[in-house]
Formats: C-alpha cells, sequence, structure tokens
C-alpha cells in the first residue's frame, strides 16, 4: 500500500511541528523519537513519519515510536541522511514497500516500523537500563563537581521587573502531558495568580490555555513568535562565556531581552531565578527530573538538575504527572482515611516551617480539585 502526501523537512522535530499541516508527511532525522516529539507529530494530524536516523535504539525504552504507531500513524525507519538531503519542503513524497520516492524516483531504502519491532526494542532498552543508568549516574557526578561553584554559589541575576519575592512561581516545561497536569491545577492557578513563567515551548502551553507568561526563560528556540511577542519579560539562557545563540533572534523581532549565562538546562535557569528573587514557593509542571527525561533529550547526565534541585530544597514542589491522580473520582472513604492519617504530622511541620506552609497550601488546592471532581 503505498502512502502519498506533501513532505515538511527539517531534521529537528521541535521545529518542523510549527509548520506541520494535517495531512503532511513529516521527514525528519530524529534518533530515539521521544514521547513529546511524538504528541506533537501526533496532534499535527500527520500522515506518516519518514526517520533519517533510528527511532528507536533499544539503549533505552523510549515510547515516541509506540506512541505514533498506536495512533495509526506509519513510520519509515533509517532511510539515511543522504535521502532526507535529497527532499525539498513541499515536495510530493510517496512511501512504498519500505522505498522513499520523489517524482517517481527513489531516494531511500528503509524500514516500515511494526508494533512487534517496537516492543522488542523496547524490551531490549529496558534490559539495557541499569547499565545506562550507571553510566549516567558517572556521568552526572562528573559534571556535578565541575558545575557546582556556578550554580551553588553566586548567580549574576538580571534586572527584572517582575516580582517574585515572597510569591508562588509556576514554571511550565514543554514535558510529557504538561497541558494535562496544567490544567489539573487549574483551580490553584485562578485562586493564587502565581508569576507564570514559561520555559521555551512551554510558554505556548501556557498561551494556549489562556494564560499569559510574566517570564518567558530559555534559548528561545522552540517558542512561536506570537507567544513572543505578548508582553512577557525575556530572559534568554546563555553559555557560561556568554554566548547567547537565541539572543539574535530576539533582537531581530525587535524585542528586548536579558541574558543569564549559566550552565545546564533552561528549567534550571528558571529555577534559580525564581528562588534567587526570593519566591516563597515554586511548582513546576513538566519539568524533566529522571534518566529517561534527560536521555530523552539527548544529556548523557543532570548535574544542573541535581544541584539545583539541592539547592531549591523544600520550596520546590513538582506536578508532574498530577494529571493522573484526576482519571476517576477517589472515594470519599479513602480521602477521609488519608486525611486522618496526615493530618497530625502535616500540621507540625506547617506551623514550625514557612516554606512548608507554603507547600501545604499548595497541596489542600490540589485535594479540593480532587473533591471537586
Amino acid at each position: 500500500m503505498a502512502i502519498r502526501g506533501i513532505a515538511r523537512v527539517d531534521k529537528r522535530t521541535k521545529g518542523l511541528v510549527k509548520r506541520l499541516q494535517p495531512g503532511e508527511i513529516a521527514v525528519i532525522a530524529h534518533r530515539d523519537i521521544d514521547e513529546v516529539a511524538a504528541e506533537s507529530l501526533i496532534r499535527c494530524g500527520v500522515r506518516a513519519v519518514v526517520n533519517g536516523d533510528e527511532s528507536i535504539t533499544g539503549r533505552y525504552p523510549n515510547p515516541g515510536p509506540l506512541h505514533l504507531l498506536r495512533a495509526g500513524i506509519p513510520v519509515l525507519d533509517k532511510v539515511g541522511l543522504s535521502a532526507i538531503e535529497a527532499i525539498k519542503d513541499g515536495d510530493s513524497v510517496e512511501i512504498r514497500d519500505n522505498r522513499l520516492l520523489v517524482g517517481g524516483r527513489v531516494v531511500g531504502l528503509g524500514q516500515m516500523l511494526s508494533l512487534d519491532m517496537v516492543m522488542e526494542k523496547m524490551a531490549m532498552g529496558r534490559r539495557n537500563l541499569q547499565e545506562e543508568l550507571r553510566r549516567f549516574a558517572a556521568n552526572t557526578l562528573v559534571y556535578a563537581w565541575k558545575e557546582k561553584d556556578a550554580i551553588l554559589g553566586r548567580i549574576p541575576l538580571p534586572p527584572i521587573k517582575t516580582s517574585l519575592q515572597g510569591k508562588h512561581a509556576l514554571i511550565v516545561v514543554r514535558g510529557a502531558r504538561a497541558k494535562e497536569d496544567l490544567i489539573a491545577i487549574r483551580s490553584y492557578i485562578d485562586e493564587v495568580e502565581p508569576v507564570l513563567i514559561g520555559v521555551d515551548g512551554g510558554s505556548d502551553i501556557l498561551v494556549e490555555l489562556g494564560y499569559r507568561p510574566h517570564l518567558i526563560v530559555g534559548d528561545m528556540d522552540s517558542v512561536s513568535d506570537t507567544t513572543l511577542r505578548k508582553g512577557a519579560e525575556l530572559v534568554v539562557h546563555a553559555y557560561p562565556d556568554g554566548r547567547a545563540p537565541g539572543l539574535r533572534r530576539i533582537q531581530e523581532q525587535g524585542l528586548k531581552a536579558h541574558v543569564l549565562p549559566l550552565p545546564g538546562t533552561s528549567e534550571d535557569v528558571a529555577m534559580l531565578l525564581a528562588y534567587e528573587k526570593g519566591a516563597a514557593l515554586i511548582v513546576t509542571v513538566g519539568s524533566h527530573s529522571n534518566m529517561i527525561d534527560f536521555l530523552e533529550k539527548g544529556r548523557r547526565g543532570m548535574a544542573s538538575t541535581l544541584l539545583v534541585r539541592l539547592k531549591v530544597g523544600e520550596i520546590l514542589v513538582d506536578a508532574k504527572g498530577v494529571s493522573k491522580l484526576y482519571r476517576g473520582r477517589p472515594r470519599i472513604g479513602y480521602v477521609f482515611s488519608l486525611g486522618l492519617a496526615a493530618c497530625v504530622p502535616v500540621m507540625i511541620l506547617l506551623l514550625l516551617s514557612d516554606s512548608l506552609r507554603q507547600v501545604g497550601r499548595f497541596l489542600l488546592l490540589v485535594l479540593r480539585v480532587m473533591l471537586a471532581r
């Protein structure tokens, strides 16, 4: 069976999804397709995906290809970079019998993924996790030692106008199920009115749900032009040596931005900025906090994230996955049992610690959401 359509070409999936239209064929070069990329392609309504690289290597169990196939999207895998380079954006392409054709001419030979192939590679990835974790931990510790002074020491804070002192800060990252998690804590956002900080593409999620970010932090490579013009203060994450590739895009649009040179990820920088500016509580949505998250981002360690969480400490609440708590209405008996069991120690802690009182306030709001559903 042949699959035909207009090709949209970009080696970077997060750049491609900005231009994809329903029914088009996504042509990428993405090794180990991650969950966020797969869900973005699914939302675009692509007819098929052509990958010049290997969608799942078996190094770890990345779920992206599985999501694509279960959504009914065929994936032609490993066609090679030369095949990708032979296709121009807007070309009419055809996928037939593991071959990629442009104008009736074969430009690449790949492999159509099947569910059995993907499940076999995912099983291989799970078997490899122990060794992968060993390498990941070693790399994390090596870089943590190198980056400790830059992150745990004095931060070169930009003179932002947005006040964070004594306020809640909500940091939204473009992670898996970030939108669903944000919807789950909407009552918290509407009642507490935290300072909204979007990290690159996380800013677009805020805008999509009707919120306007107060701050946008990041490399500025995955946030839309429309969101950049919403009036938020912009903080460009620069390399430790001061190079800031994302600043050029901001300047080309006639916008102004602060520059913050630090090692690590942009979400780490956002957390540090909120912490150093006096936020009473930091709530993160869609953040990357485990080995699989970082492997999906192409990183071999999480040194900066480890150091940032050590520094920020008890005022950090990670709301990742909170939407999974609300799939069904909780039985009232469970809620009361849980509440009675937790009341005494929680009350003692809340009375003793101002920062824990802020955490408690957030958890009470989450409980109210559970009871309202």
